[in-house]
């Protein structure tokens, strides 16, 4: 251990589609109020027995990674399906978690909270995991302490400490001033050193103020504690100047070891060890007032803690999390777990309150914020808050009082410090608009039919080969009123499985140029001849309704084919598309989606056409092609005319700028997505569909179960309509025979429709049709959406009334945080802190 003289160097620097939705309060209305917990010492109780888990709380096994599903328990035989003789197995065991068990995070915005003016970020410069922050000022330390202002991001401190010297915690100093420029730094040999970090130096050291490395410090009114590894709590109280002072003697307590995290809650320190939690009042004079409980509190199904918050507008509640992704509840008055909530399948590594908000880090790097007034949970934003993991998140409720705001501060191991809008200001703006849209838009209703195939690599000449499939187009396109839009989503137009085609598209030789280009127009002709089928198809079986070809797209078997009302096109703009190829790693087209993309009025509509990672077992590899093209940024921003009336907020959703596919309020998706059955042989699976007992095949459906069973599987997003129909897929060709080769394929739907609209989208009809050309029967949906025109007056006259209505939120919440501030953290008592409050 280092000699404990050394000492700081000094610095260098159905229906109808309804028109009004109803309101939704938002959390900031909820008030940020905190009842200031009793200074009397609480007496030692036991700790309540632990209630049942209800809705929304734990009832889940580890699970080992975000895209997983479960896989049936025994091994499968070489054709990927369980014997026949074997009884069923549930399709969800007993006391697993569900989908629904965690929060919503279909709607989650994830635009940035940032501030319209910056800094944004402030870098570190070297490797730290401590920050403190008070109003205008944030310092971070470790073997170098560094500090700025964060009005303008500029260092006001470089302080470089002496060799083996490390600053293993941080406080601000209490002042008599509403903001302090003094901290507490403790370090790995015990000693405590108070800097003033204007003045650049150290004013003060306490050199034996720990036997041991000082791990934490806590504020609280008028008292300092800090916390050593070897589990003594020493007090610091304050001195004649009415603050706490090194020169004081400190009172010192007893804890536990093995110290994994601890919060101070008002009077109240709760101290995690492991999956223990213990809770003390420090500010206590004797051992017997000072302990709490006599026994630890526990979830013995949770992880260890590593995290913990309060939120102001729930004052008896401290939030903790762990280790295995869970945030358990706990009452602080009767000390009862009120509930285990299952957030992530990752490890939480911070966590602070704002208001009704509870924000989370995660060791991706990724933050989320959650809405904890619902049941269940809903996340109000997720984005990539840092490259590395969050190992701080300070809510600083002194900028309130100081910069009238809330300023959230997140300290990440890319060493990067960011600031975020604690209010989500543009959030609750753009909530508000779109509450109010019925009030500055007009809006109306098209129709929509999407028809999805895997066509097997047939050509519209084999359709003539049977009567049937020869009149399929005819039957399709005259079963109902003319749609305002007709998509054709197609997957297999050129034989996938002829090894030749898919090689030659990924692996080029330049002695093969020209076999290779004839091999491209082998395959543009083939997407030629169904383009001008389905266009001969409209001119003769819809003769009084003319259509426009809006657009088509191909990519390696992938076609997409769309036609627009001749009337309509004059209002569709913005037309752009992507491919997002997942074949071998990303590389190949042979698997992935066809996105187009483009603006009704003032609507965002997006079409996805998709075909999916096949074979029985590949249920992730299905679900993480899916999160691959959903979180893909493929179509870049949508950039909107110098003269528009709208903003890029009026034709996107989720704080989205378009590039992303759930950016858009309507988002269609179809296509070969594959999934099967699970857990159910061959034979079985016929049985049930020729009995017409389709309830019993879905739900062992793959698609159907990733939705349940998985938090993190992006098709929670979309709806599907109810299934009705018998599986698409596999067929002996030219037959309504199901697969009897020697592979001898279960049934399955792998033929889907899915869409997202935000209310504004209604399924009508969702079938199958009998074309035997192909081994899968075609899908087809006909939606009722609902699109909007801004009229820019009225929208001008909503932004206003808006703009105020949350001026007034902001009031009132500046108003309790204040208070909240002044009585919890400065120590002044509820009537001081109004008084103070109106001499401002």
């Amino acid at each position: 251990m280092p000699h404990r003289s050394q000492t700081f160097t000094e610095p260098a620097h159905a229906g109808r589609i309804p028109a009004v939705k109803p309101a939704q309060a938002s959390a900031l209305t909820q008030g940020f109020d905190r009842v200031t917990p009793s200074r009397n010492a609480a007496p030692a109780v036991m700790p309540p027995t632990v209630p049942a888990p209800r809705r929304s709380m734990d009832r889940r096994p580890q699970m080992a990674a975000l895209t997983q599903t479960a896989q049936p328990a025994e091994a499968a035989p070489s054709n990927g399906h369980s014997r026949d003789d074997q009884a069923d197995e549930p399709a969800v065991l007993p006391g697993t978690t569900q989908a629904s068990d965690f929060p919503d995070t279909t709607n989650a915005s994830r635009r940035p909270p940032r501030y319209r003016q910056r800094p944004w970020q402030i870098p570190t410069d070297y490797d730290t995991r401590l920050m403190a922050v008070c109003g205008h000022y944030v310092c971070t330390t470790g073997y170098i302490t560094k500090a700025w202002d964060l009005r303008t991001g500029e260092q006001i401190m470089n302080m470089a400490h002496s060799e083996h010297l490390k600053v293993t915690s941080i406080v601000f100093k209490p002042t008599a001033e509403a903001e302090s420029t003094s901290v507490w730094l403790g370090t790995n040999i015990g000693e405590i050193h108070e800097v003033d970090i204007l003045g650049q130096a150290a004013t003060r050291t306490k050199a034996n103020a720990h036997r041991r490395e000082i791990i934490r410090m806590f504020r609280y009114a008028s008292e300092l504690w800090t916390l050593d590894e070897g589990g003594d709590l020493n007090v610091w109280k304050k001195s004649d100047k009415s603050m706490p002072s090194l020169d004081a003697q400190a009172n010192t307590f007893r804890v536990p070891k093995g110290h994994t995290f601890s919060i101070a809650c008002g009077e109240q320190l709760w101290i995690a060890t492991g999956k223990d939690v213990r809770v003390f009042l420090p500010g206590v004079r004797s051992e017997t007032e000072f302990q709490v409980l006599r026994q630890p509190l526990s979830q013995p199904n949770n992880g260890d803690v590593t995290a913990g918050a309060t939120i102001s507008s729930k004052p008896d509640l401290v939030y903790f999390g762990h280790t295995d992704g869970k945030v358990s509840i706990y009452n602080r008055k009767t000390f009862s777990c009120v509930g285990v909530v299952n957030v992530s399948v990752y490890k939480i590594s911070a966590l602070a309150g704002v208001g009704d908000y509870l924000w989370a880090g995660f060791n991706t790097g990724m933050a989320y914020v959650y809405d904890t007034s619902t049941t269940p949970w809903v996340a109000k934003k997720d984005w990539h808050a840092h490259e590395k993991q969050i190992c701080s998140i300070v809510a600083d409720p002194s900028a309130v009082w100081l910069l009238d705001r809330m300023q959230v501060i997140t300290l990440g191991t890319d060493n990067m410090l960011r600031l975020w809008d604690g209010s989500l200001e543009e959030d609750w703006l753009d909530t508000r608009m779109h509450d109010s849209d019925s009030d500055y838009c007009t809006f109306h209703e098209i129709t929509v039919d999407i028809l999805t195939w895997n066509a097997g690599a047939s050509k519209p000449t084999h359709l003539q080969q049977n009567h049937q499939d020869n009149n399929f187009f005819r039957d399709y396109l005259t079963s109902a009123e003319p749609a305002d839009i007709l998509v054709f989503g197609f997957q297999e137009l050129v034989d996938l499985e002829d090894k030749k085609v898919t090689a030659k598209s990924f692996f080029k030789s330049k002695k093969k140029v020209a076999e290779d280009s004839n091999e491209q127009q082998h395959m543009s002709h083939q997407y030629r001849n169904w383009r001008d089928h389905l266009t001969r198809c409209l001119d003769e079986h819809m003769p009084n309704t003319t259509y426009a070809l809006l657009h088509t797209a191909s990519m390696v078997g992938l076609f997409t084919c769309i036609f627009v009302k001749t009337s309509l096109r004059p209002r569709i703009k913005a037309l752009s598309t992507a491919e997002i190829k997942r074949g071998m790693g990303g590389l190949h087209g042979n698997k992935g989606a066809l996105v187009v993309r483009m603006t009704l009025d003032d609507s965002s509509l997006c079409f996805i056409n998709c075909h999916l990672a096949a074979g029985q077992t590949q249920t992730i590899n299905r679900n993480n092609d899916i999160a691959a093209i959903l979180e893909a940024e493929a179509l870049g921003p949508h950039s909107l005319a110098a003269n528009s009336d709208v903003t890029v907020s009026d034709l996107f959703t989720s704080g989205g700028d378009g590039s992303m596919i759930l950016d858009h309020e309507l988002c269609i998706l179809n296509g070969d997505l594959n999934y099967r059955i699970d857990t159910m042989g061959r034979d079985t699976v016929i049985k049930h569909v020729s009995q017409r007992n389709l309830v019993r095949l879905l739900e062992r459906d793959q698609l159907l179960l990733s939705r349940k069973k998985n938090p993190g599987f992006r098709l929670r997003a979309f709806t599907e309509a109810p299934i009705t129909f018998a599986p698409t897929y596999k067929y002996n060709v030219q037959s309504d025979e199901y697969d009897t080769s020697e592979k001898r394929r279960a049934p399955a739907w792998c033929d889907r429709v899915l869409y997202r609209g935000l209310g504004k989208v209604k399924c009508e009809s969702y079938r199958r049709w009998e074309v035997r050309v192909s081994d899968h029967r075609p899908v087809s949906a006909r939606l009722r959406c609902r699109v909007k025109s801004v009229d820019p007056a009225r929208r001008k006259k909503v932004w206003e009334r808006s703009l105020g209505e949350f001026d007034e939120v902001r009031r009132l919440v500046r108003n309790v945080v204040e208070i909240d501030y002044l009585v919890n953290v400065l120590g002044l008592t509820k009537q001081e802190a109004v008084v103070a409050l109106r001499g401002k």
